[in-house]
């Protein structure tokens, strides 16, 4: 995997950085917004390559073989759009992750953090090795089917496994490194990624882990056992779902992406993966502000002045 010496070194640029602007085709202001950073980006001596697609052709091929040449030409890749087009980018890119700068054009944008006014700014924090980069939690899920592998995705933020109709509650069996650990009745079962955390999982009722630890979060949905809560463990180990008697339309989704219709006693296996999903942060962008600001937490009391929205150390 390229380690990508020039933004790795967290250095002042020396030379001309290797840019990917990508983002969906169909989005408001993204066509407009890849040109305008084009145009900056050349202007200061930096190589660009533009990628703007409607979001069935992000499959066709990865990043590297579809725009730069030969893998690791690319430094950095600017994602114009909201967290749904960076997780299609992170799954385009592969088993060779480049940085990502994350530019919201769209709603909430917990991985795209970075708003169109404050991207030229960021840029010059770049080159100047004013910022740092942090790496993420990715997974492998492999669909088993009599034990041959019908399917492998490689995801960023969950897994789930839905009852679908005729939508009644299904079991599923959890083992732990082949170990039995418990077996749910549910509507299904989320199998999240710290980053994911603030996504599906959240919205499930399950807890914000921070997004720089190595560990998996399973949350299920409407547990008919009350004792049923959310657990976090390790992501050193390996899980397999198994589901004896699925519904009809029981299915394994990774990021929203259905993967795979599931048959009686089909496994779905989840572990970490090799590549590492790597995020581009500066002085003014770190993990407490995204969480205060998309989740809008006011940390104070009504009229308590501008204390209250304050911000304390990252």
């Amino acid at each position: 995997m390229n380690s990508f010496p020039r933004l790795r070194s967290q250095q002042p640029v020396q030379a001309a950085l290797h840019v990917a602007i990508v983002g969906s085709a169909v989005l408001a202001g993204v066509e407009a917004e890849a040109q305008r950073l084009a145009t900056v980006l050349r202007s200061r001596g930096h190589a660009v390559v533009t990628f703007l697609a409607a979001q069935a052709d992000w499959d066709s091929g990865g990043i590297h073989e579809a725009q730069a040449g030969p893998a690791g030409q690319i430094d950095l890749v600017i994602v114009l759009g909201g967290d749904g087009t960076i997780l299609r980018t992170a799954r385009w890119m592969g088993y060779q992750q480049v940085p990502v700068l994350g530019v919201n054009l769209g709603t909430l944008g917990f991985l795209a953090d970075f708003s169109r006014g404050e991207v030229d700014e960021t840029l010059e924090e770049i080159c100047q090795g004013r910022f740092r980069l942090v790496d993420h939690l990715m997974f492998e899920c492999d669909v088993l089917r009599d034990d041959r592998m019908i399917h492998r995705e490689l995801g960023l933020n969950e897994t789930s496994v839905h009852a679908g109709p005729p939508f009644s509650m299904i079991e599923i069996r959890l083992h732990v490194d082949g170990d039995l650990a418990t077996t749910y009745r549910s509507d299904g079962l989320i199998v999240s990624t710290p980053v994911g955390s603030t996504a599906y999982n959240l919205s499930a009722g399950g807890p914000i882990v921070r997004k720089d630890i190595d560990a998996f979060i399973f949350t299920p949905l409407n547990p008919h056992t009350l004792t049923h809560r959310t657990v976090v463990d390790s992501a050193t180990r390996v899980y397999d779902l198994i589901v004896p008697r699925p519904n009809e339309g029981s299915a394994c989704v990774v990021d929203g992406r259905l993967i795979a219709s599931l048959r009686a006693n089909d496994r779905v296996q989840v572990r970490r993966a090799s590549p590492r999903f790597t995020l581009v942060e500066t002085r003014n962008h770190g993990y407490y502000r995204t969480l205060r600001e998309k989740l809008k937490w006011s940390g104070g009391l009504r009229g308590s002045g501008p204390q209250a929205t304050s911000g304390g150390p990252e």
